[in-house]
């Protein structure tokens, strides 16, 4: 039998903590081996219990969230945590701020619990946890603070169909709709994701659009 999921939940309001842990514990192949009220706590709970996912909010006391996930799942983090930003704040520059300090998806707290459920597998399987609107509309709006001003890198240790593969991945298609547009089976298109990510040494799809982005490889 495969390890159930190990998940640390930092909520700092008691009720929606307690209801966060309620709902994932009740699940069998989910267990929270943890659970705190500000992001510094958070940090440390996560050295020492090795989470598979941190739930986690961002307005917290001590440190908030984007910090914390930052601290834990940042581009210098020797070995990083999947984090999963769950918040009340339907905001872009909360988005924007969460997945550049690491994240591996982000949820609205009225999300219903499927989708919460559904979202730490998700983020545990190393997959990123944004539809591809979600995915379109927030590099859209943020694409000109992500690129810098400089012509697309040569050098890039991909393959013709790779490097095709990232833009389509940057410019927010699933790999459902990746699949029909270069007409491959999405099995192979999975495979084709991986070894890019791979290549380019990045942990899932959110960093890809990041990196297409900052490298001028799409407009």
């Amino acid at each position: 039998m495969t390890a159930p999921i190990r998940v640390l939940v930092c909520d700092d309001q008691v009720l929606v903590r307690t209801g966060l842990v309620t709902i994932i514990d009740a699940q069998p192949d989910l267990d929270v081996v943890g659970e705190c009220g500000d992001g510094k706590t958070a940090v440390t709970l996560a050295g020492r219990l090795e989470p598979d996912v941190v739930v986690m909010d961002v307005r917290m006391p001590v440190l908030d969230g984007i910090e914390a996930t930052r601290l834990l799942a940042g581009a210098d983090v020797a070995q990083p945590v999947k984090v999963l930003v769950v918040t009340t704040f339907n905001l872009d520059e909360y988005v924007y701020q969460a997945l550049r300090a690491g994240a591996s998806g982000f949820l609205l707290k009225d999300a219903p619990p499927s989708q919460l459920l559904d979202g730490i597998r998700t983020v545990a399987s190393g997959a990123a946890l944004l539809a591809p609107e979600v995915t379109r509309q927030l590099v859209g709006r943020y694409a000109t603070r992500i690129r810098p001003a400089a012509s697309a890198p040569n050098d890039l240790p991909l393959t013709p169909r790779e490097l095709e593969v990232l833009r389509l991945v940057a410019d927010g298609l699933s790999n459902r709709e990746i699949a029909t547009a270069l007409v491959l089976s999405q099995e192979t298109v999975k495979t084709f994701v991986s070894r890019m990510l791979g290549k380019l040494g990045l942990r899932d799809r959110v960093q890809a659009v990041v990196f297409a982005y900052r490298n001028g490889l799409v407009t």
